[in-house]
């Protein structure tokens, strides 16, 4: 994969979502791993549009239940060893 987007940020859904769009048009391949307040994002629409090319949209479960108890969740759910991993596999790591 050619970037990893690591959200950590509320705020940060603003700034992802055209970047996502910059990513496919130029024909880049990234995922996205959303801890913390960046789980946040998730309720966007546009950002969620704009995950739909992405080669995985990865949510921190314990964040997620932290931040949003009780509402399901968009993409998949995994741990830090799942957000460890992308890290591994990304050429580049764009930290929001």
């Amino acid at each position: 994969m050619d970037i990893l987007f690591h959200v950590t940020t509320p705020g940060s859904a603003r700034l992802l979502a055209p970047l996502a769009r910059a990513a496919r048009r130029c024909g880049a391949s990234f995922a996205c791993f959303f801890t913390h307040e960046g789980v946040l994002g998730l309720e966007e629409e546009e950002l969620l549009a704009a995950l739909q090319a992405a080669e995985r949209a990865v949510v921190c479960e314990e964040s997620w239940h932290r931040f949003l108890p009780g509402k399901a969740c968009p993409v998949e759910t995994g741990s830090q060893t799942v957000n460890s991993a992308l890290m591994g596999e990304a050429r580049q790591v764009v930290s929001l």
